[in-house]
């Protein structure tokens, strides 16, 4: 296994990924979507141990959503930016796709919570593509 590192976006919260990764999902659930103010979160998991922080792990805050059996969200308290977590029920470490610094080697395996994905979010797909900001 290839060592994978990742981190925040102010670079004060860095780890590195230790075990192999198990899953990737595209969650588009209202909770995951509210949590990231984007049309899903992308998370991927690994064994409970299997990540290393190397950086800035007492900046590292914990949000349980009381209402919720498993919804929860780690983030960096300097920038905010979603960082790894332990799931609620001890089993997965999840890691926000977008915090990797490199190409994790897997792919998302499926898109969950579909029929609750953001109305605008099909458009989105079809919409003109560019790799920097548009004229």
């Amino acid at each position: 296994m290839r060592e994978l590192g990742g981190g925040c976006l102010c670079g004060e919260v860095r780890y590195r990924v230790v075990k192999p990764l198990r899953a990737f999902h595209l969650c588009h659930c209202s909770r995951c979507r509210k949590s990231t103010g984007s049309a899903h979160a992308s998370n991927i998991f690994t064994a409970p141990d299997g990540v290393e922080w190397l950086a800035g792990e007492s900046l590292v805050r914990r949000f349980d959503l009381p209402s919720a059996e498993r919804f929860a969200r780690c983030f960096c308290s300097h920038c905010g930016s979603g960082v790894p977590y332990l799931s609620r029920n001890g089993e997965s470490m999840i890691i926000p796709a977008g915090s990797l610094d490199e190409d994790p080697g897997i792919r998302p395996q499926d898109n969950i919570f579909w029929r609750d994905r953001a109305c605008w979010y099909d458009r989105g797909l079809e919409a003109p593509r560019f790799d920097e900001y548009p004229e």
